[in-house]
């Protein structure tokens, strides 16, 4: 036969089947499949809806909780640096507490933002659960408020441990987190995300866990527990710094938009390098207190990649690197 007609054999004769069989036979059909940026921001295939725990998961940011567990292992480092005495179940609990609180919080900024019309299945940031309705607005709600819930049976022995100071430490970060977000202006939606966090993240956490393992203060757990907030604070400049154009669009007023990009750029890079600047000042912990130091090329990487890359998901990894650095510092 001449090659015309051989091709016309061979080729489909329709979509989704082949001639010269059995009658005709239908390809298999496959999932539906998108460009997707995951936590980590890297671009790849994907299944558009996950099953009902992946979106749990996802919804619960697993990635953003070395931001509250850092504060709990520093304060419980110096406590013990300076009495040789480790209590674990404080330590613990606080763990969970911390955890939970994050998690609440994540999940109130996942439906708050969706209600408030700034995330939308576009962002650039990860896909979240109740803008790409995986989850309904007050299913993610009731998953909020069951992690307070849980947040707050930690705090019961929390503050039959550690008394009254605890009750206060404990309601004013549970009224955080969900004002972060929720009520009449959002902590989030303004200014001072960078310095909420500072707060909470870095004083609060920090000293919180120190007085649950001394049931007293040190002007050095202050000053590491600033050091420790500051790091925090330079997650919510990466993540405001990417969302940029879309909060501006939307009335959201973070430093980022307020100050512009080549602006927040130094804050990141200031935000990075500061801590570093202030350890001599924990010079009274002894060698412990250099340790740090092993973590400042990681930093120097980072402030590299934040001034380079064009804004974009790519951001999403510089993110979770940056609540790595304050892990690892």
């Amino acid at each position: 036969p001449d090659r015309q007609g051989l091709l016309q054999r061979l080729r489909p004769a329709q979509a989704g089947t082949w001639p010269g069989l059995a009658g005709p036979r239908h390809l298999p059909a496959r999932p539906p499949l998108r460009r997707q940026t995951h936590d980590l921001g890297s671009p790849r295939l994907a299944v558009v809806r996950p099953n009902r725990l992946q979106a749990w998961f996802l919804a619960c940011r697993p990635k953003t909780l070395p931001v509250s567990l850092s504060p709990v292992l520093v304060g419980s480092a110096i406590a013990w640096h300076d009495t040789h005495t480790l209590l674990w179940l404080p330590l613990l609990a606080a763990a969970l507490g911390a955890a939970f609180i994050q998690i609440g919080t994540n999940l109130f900024n996942d439906v708050g933002d969706y209600l408030r019309g700034t995330d939308t299945p576009g962002r650039l940031g990860p896909r979240r659960a109740t803008a790409e309705g995986w989850l309904t607005p007050g299913t993610v709600k009731a998953g909020a408020w069951l992690s307070f819930a849980l947040a707050f049976l930690c705090g019961i022995y929390l503050v039959w441990h550690g008394g009254w100071p605890i009750v206060a430490i404990g309601l004013a970060s549970l009224a955080a987190g969900w004002s972060y977000t929720g009520g009449p202006k959002p902590i989030a939606y303004g200014p001072l995300g960078e310095l909420f966090v500072l707060i909470f993240f870095g004083l609060v956490a920090v000293g919180g866990s120190y007085y649950l393992q001394t049931l007293s203060m040190t002007p050095a757990t202050l000053l590491a527990a600033t050091l420790v907030g500051i790091h925090a604070a330079a997650v919510i400049t990466v993540n405001n710094y990417r969302d940029h154009d879309g909060d501006k669009a939307n009335g959201k007023n973070t430093l980022a938009v307020r100050l512009g990009r080549p602006a927040t750029k130094w804050i990141y890079t200031l935000e990075i390098l500061a801590p570093y600047a202030l350890l001599p000042l924990l010079a009274d912990l002894g060698w412990p207190a250099a340790l740090p130091l092993l973590s400042l090329p990681l930093a120097g990487k980072l402030i590299h990649r934040f001034h380079n890359e064009a804004p974009g998901p790519v951001f999403n990894r510089i993110l979770a690197a940056t609540a790595g650095l304050q892990l690892a510092f």
